[in-house]
């Protein structure tokens, strides 16, 4: 009698300790679907200025003005959609203008690109015909009235650096072109709210000079930003 009580005991301690590791397992298990479901449910982060500002910097490295054309797009896009209420008509101008002034700046570039550079061949021509024609000017040439070969290669090496000056800003307008269009889409989606805000107080700086009242200071203005 006595080792069956026992043996009743010990399997009654058996069951009641695998039952309560089931029901751990259990929790555990519903405690990871919870998790997995919150997961699946949350809606993913879209950075709408990022992709936008992507797309218009391929567009201006494509095709000069086309970022801003982009951008236009995205105003009106707006307008039509009942997103803002008002017709942004600044915002069109100013976009238009800037196209007008990349374009514009552009055929100026070029156009002085093409006199410099002509201008350039014109008087190296010049000064390689008189190296071989013992320093007679050319007759069909217009450069008759430069007596001297030092005021031929003066003038050349200025429209040489004047020609590259101009391909240097040539291509400065193009990375230009591409920095405003990247800018002007990120900063469409970009908030400020009521956290953002600024002070501008006075000040003084040290200017690190040391005199016999001590080091000397100079009056500044101070801008403060909170984010």
């Amino acid at each position: 009698m006595r080792n069956l009580l026992t043996f009743f005991l010990l399997t009654l301690t058996f069951y009641y300790a695998k039952g309560q590791q089931n029901n751990k397992k259990k929790v555990s298990d519903s405690i990871k679907n919870e998790r997995t479901l919150d997961t699946l449910n949350a809606p993913k982060y879209v950075n709408q200025g990022k992709i936008a500002g992507k797309k218009a910097v391929y567009r201006s490295l494509i095709f000069p003005g086309l970022g801003q054309a982009y951008n236009y797009g995205l105003i009106v896009d707006d307008i039509k959609s009942g997103r803002v209420q008002t017709k942004r008509v600044g915002q069109k101008i100013y976009i238009i203008g800037k196209i007008a002034a990349i374009y514009g700046g552009g055929t100026l570039l070029v156009s002085s690109y093409i006199d410099n550079n002509n201008s350039y061949k014109r008087f190296l021509h010049e000064l390689q015909y008189r190296q071989s024609h013992n320093n007679q000017p050319d007759p069909e040439g217009n450069l008759q009235n430069y007596p001297n070969t030092d005021a031929l290669i003066v003038a050349k090496n200025i429209y040489k650096r004047n020609r590259e000056v101009v391909l240097i800003s040539l291509v400065g307008l193009y990375g230009l072109n591409v920095l405003d269009a990247y800018i002007t889409a990120r900063l469409k989606y970009f908030s400020v709210d009521e956290t953002l805000s600024f002070k501008i107080s006075p000040s003084v700086i040290s200017t690190g000079t040391a005199t016999m009242y001590g080091y000397q200071s100079v009056p500044a203005m101070k801008l403060t930003l909170r984010f």
